[in-house]
C-alpha cells in the first residue's frame, strides 16, 4: 500500500503529538480484548479503527462464534458471550425463543455484538477509541517502533501517535508490515515444515483423503475471502433486492446447476448443529449459503466453499499489497458478487421456482448496518499476511506429532486453540475438478485436539514495542485453525496484558516474564494448558 510503504524517521512537526502507553491499531474483537486487558491493567490506550464501527467480523455478520469446545476459551471471550445472553434475556425474557436461540451469547445479531463491544470499552475511561483513520507513516528507531502517523479518511487530519507498546490487531498485518517486519504471504511448500495439507492441495473432505493434483507446492494463493452476511426472515425488517447489483453477470453463477445435478448440494455425511446446515435447503441452490438462525428473526449467512460453481476464489487477488484504491475495489467486487448470487437465487428464471421462493425468505435487514444498506461493513479477510515470529505454529502443534499424535507443549503457553483446521479454497474450478476445489480444507470432524498456543508467535523476529495477535506467526495451515474470533480474543488478551508487564518491567514485549504473564492471565480466566489425555 502506497502510504503503507516506507519506514518513516522523522521529526513530529505538523502531525499532533498523541503519547500513550499502549497503541492498538486494529479495532477487530482481538484489538478490543487487547486494548480492554491492558487498561483494566492500568495503563493508558488508543484504539484505533479504520472503518465507522469497531468489532470486526464479529459485528460485521458473523453471528455465531465458532468454538468446538467452550472449556477451552475464556477470558474477554466468555465475558463478551454472559453480555450478550444477558442482552437478550432482558429484552425478551430468560424463557423467549430468542434467548434460546443467543446460545448462552455464542450467537448474537451483529448490531447487539457491536453494542456490547462499545459498552465494554465506555466503562474504561483510559481508552480513547479512534475510528475512521487509518495507518500513512510509522517512525522506526534501531529495531524499535516508536510512533505512527494516522490520516482520517474524511478530513484527512493527521495525527502523530507514541507509545510504548504497539499492537497490530489488523486482519491484514498492515501495522508490522509498515513496520519492517518480516512475513509470509500465501501457503508454504509442504516439504518447508513437512505438513502434509500444505501447499497445493486437493483433500477429500468427506472421505478424508489427498485426491490427484496434490502437489504440496508452494503458492502465493490465499483462501477465498467472501462478505459474511446477516439476513431477516422478517418481512417487517425486509430490505428486499428491487434490482441486480453494479456489474451482475449470471454466468458467475450457473455453474451451480452444475453441482445441482451432481448432487453436490446435498446434505453432509455427518450432520452436525452450528454448521450452517439446514435440511429444507439440502438439493437445492440455496444450499450455496450456509444458514444458521440467530435471535430476533435473523440468520448468520456463510458462503459454502464446497460447491464447485463458488465464485468468490481468486477474486482477493491483489488485495493485501494495494493500496486503498485497490482494496475498495476489491471490496466492491466482492459485494457485488455477493449481492449477485442474492439476487440470482431469488430471480433467475432458471432457478427452479420451488428454490426461489425458498430463497426469498431471507433478505437484508433494514436494521443491520443501517449505514451501509444493511450490508456488512468489513470484508471477510480469512488470511492476509501471518508474521515471521520467534515461534511458527504449524499444522504439527495442531493435529500433534509423534506416535501417539499428542499435542504439543509449550512453556510460554498463553492461550488454547481448540477449532480444526479449516480454510476455503484458493482456485476457481479447474478443469477435471469434479469433487472439491484446490485448495480447500475441510477437517472439521477428526484430527484437530486441543493445542497450546506460545507466546512467541505474537513476537516479530526484528521489531522490538511490537505485539501482533491477529495475522500471527504461523504457517497457513495452522494459521486456518487459530483464525477464529474466539482466539484471537485470547491471543488479544495476552497482548494487553505482555503490554502491560513489558512497560512495568521496562523492558521490551519479548522479555516479559512469562510466569508473570501467565499467572496474570489465570487471574484473568484465560486457558493455558489443554487437559492430558
Amino acid at each position: 500500500m502506497k502510504h503503507l510503504l516506507a519506514v518513516v524517521i522523522c521529526v513530529l512537526s505538523a502531525a499532533t503529538l498523541s503519547a500513550q502507553e499502549v497503541v492498538v491499531y486494529g479495532g477487530t474483537p482481538g484489538g478490543i480484548a487487547a486494548a480492554i486487558s491492558a487498561v483494566r491493567l492500568g495503563r493508558s490506550v488508543v484504539l484505533i479503527e479504520q472503518h465507522a464501527h469497531i468489532g470486526g467480523m464479529v459485528s460485521s455478520g458473523l453471528g455465531k462464534s465458532d468454538v468446538e469446545n467452550r472449556a477451552m476459551i475464556g477470558g474477554l471471550f466468555v465475558e463478551f458471550t454472559q453480555r450478550v445472553k444477558r442482552h437478550y434475556v432482558n429484552r425478551f425474557g430468560a424463557d423467549s425463543e430468542n434467548v434460546t436461540l443467543c446460545h448462552d451469547g455464542y450467537y448474537s445479531e451483529p448490531s447487539v455484538a457491536e453494542a456490547v463491544f462499545e459498552s465494554l470499552l465506555r466503562e474504561q475511561p483510559k481508552i480513547t477509541v479512534l475510528k475512521g483513520w487509518r495507518l500513512k507513516s510509522v517512525s522506526v528507531e534501531a529495531n524499535v517502533l516508536r510512533s505512527i502517523e494516522i490520516e482520517n479518511y474524511k478530513t484527512t487530519e493527521s495525527r502523530r501517535m507514541t507509545g510504548r507498546v504497539f499492537i497490530d490487531a489488523t486482519y491484514e498485518g498492515d501495522l508490522y508490515a509498515a513496520a519492517g517486519a518480516e512475513f509470509r504471504l500465501g501457503r508454504e511448500s509442504r516439504d518447508e515444515f513437512k505438513e502434509p495439507h500444505a501447499g497445493v492441495v486437493y483433500f477429500d473432505y468427506q472421505d478424508r483423503k489427498f485426491l490427484n493434483g496434490t502437489t504440496g507446492a508452494a503458492d502465493e494463493r490465499l483462501p477465498a475471502y467472501t462478505y459474511r452476511l446477516c439476513l431477516t426472515t422478517d418481512p417487517n425488517n425486509a430490505r428486499p433486492l428491487t434490482e441486480p447489483p453494479p456489474e451482475y453477470d449470471r454466468r458467475n453463477y450457473v455453474g451451480y446447476f452444475d453441482d445441482l445435478n451432481a448432487r453436490r448440494l446435498a446434505g453432509p455425511k455427518v450432520f452436525k448443529p452450528g454448521r450452517g446446515y439446514n435440511p429444507a435447503h439440502f438439493n437445492t441452490l440455496v444450499r450455496a449459503l450456509s444458514i444458521t438462525d440467530i435471535p430476533n428473526a435473523k440468520t448468520d449467512v456463510n458462503i459454502n466453499p464446497r460447491p464447485l460453481g463458488f465464485p468468490f476464489c481468486e477474486e482477493n487477488r491483489g488485495y493485501i499489497a494495494g493500496d486503498d484504491a485497490t482494496r475498495q475495489r476489491i471490496a466492491r467486487r466482492h459485494r457485488n458478487l455477493t449481492l449477485g448470487l442474492l439476487w440470482f437465487l431469488q430471480q433467475d428464471d432458471e432457478v427452479p421456482a420451488a428454490h426461489r421462493e425458498l430463497a426469498r425468505k431471507y433478505h437484508l435487514p433494514r436494521d443491520e448496518f443501517i449505514d451501509n444498506e444493511g450490508f456488512p461493513f468489513q470484508l471477510y479477510v480469512r488470511e492476509g499476511r501471518r508474521l515471521m515470529g520467534e515461534y511458527t505454529l504449524t499444522e504439527h502443534d495442531i493435529t500433534g506429532d509423534g506416535r501417539d499424535r499428542s499435542p504439543r507443549r509449550h512453556a510460554d503457553s498463553i492461550a488454547v486453540g481448540e477449532f480444526p483446521i479449516d480454510s476455503f479454497p484458493t482456485r476457481k474450478r479447474q478443469p477435471g475438478d469434479t469433487l472439491v476445489l484446490e485448495g480447500y480444507l475441510g477437517m472439521l470432524d477428526f484430527l484437530t485436539r486441543p493445542y497450546e498456543i506460545p507466546y512467541r508467535i505474537l513476537l516479530p523476529k526484528k521489531i522490538d514495542g511490537l505485539i501482533v495477535p491477529v495475522a500471527a506467526s504461523t504457517t497457513h495451515v495452522a494459521f486456518s485453525s487459530i483464525r477464529m474470533e474466539p482466539t484471537w480474543m485470547s491471543l488479544g488478551q495476552a497482548a494487553g496484558t505482555a503490554a502491560h508487564l513489558a512497560i512495568q518491567h521496562n523492558s521490551p514485549p519479548r522479555r516479559v516474564p512469562i510466569a508473570e504473564l501467565q499467572q496474570s492471565l489465570k487471574e484473568q480466566g484465560q486457558v493455558l494448558h489443554h487437559a492430558k489425555k
